[in-house]
């Protein structure tokens, strides 16, 4: 894992943020908020496709990795390599992982070590993170 820069590619200012995502996206995105568990359409998607960022369209995780963590989050046991950053999130009296997209620095929800094989990792994702884009049938 790769620990989370302070410049992304893709920059905005909070206004800019405030203006391109849903109220809902920018409290989970930009201020590292978390959504309610359960409340994520994407949490019992499992067709075949890709799973991008809310905030700037990068590609994080495919529908290959994805599996039903019983958490009520969308659950991954691994990103798309270079696609995700992480750093230490010491809120609620605790030390996790939090996951950031590498591209635009959005936060994307936290890793655990809980996870299946092959990698034992459990990424937790907030759905309102994310958007599903289905493979398209030929």
């Amino acid at each position: 894992m790769t620990a989370s820069k302070e410049q992304f590619e893709v920059e905005k200012t909070d206004k800019e943020w405030q203006a391109s995502l849903t109220p809902e996206q920018y409290r989970v995105l930009r201020k590292h908020g978390t959504e309610r568990a359960g409340t994520s359409p994407l949490d019992k998607v499992y067709d075949e496709g890709t799973y991008e960022c809310a905030g700037c369209g990068q590609t994080l995780f495919t529908s290959d990795t994805k599996y039903n963590s019983g958490t009520g989050w969308p659950s991954f046991y691994a990103p798309i390599e270079g696609a995700i950053e992480t750093k230490a999130d010491r809120s609620l009296f605790m030390v996790r992982t939090e996951v950031h997209c590498s591209r635009c620095g959005g936060h994307l929800g936290h890793v655990f070590g809980d996870g299946p094989r092959p990698t034992g990792q459990r990424y937790c994702m907030n759905g309102v993170s994310l958007n599903f884009v289905p493979e398209k049938s030929e």
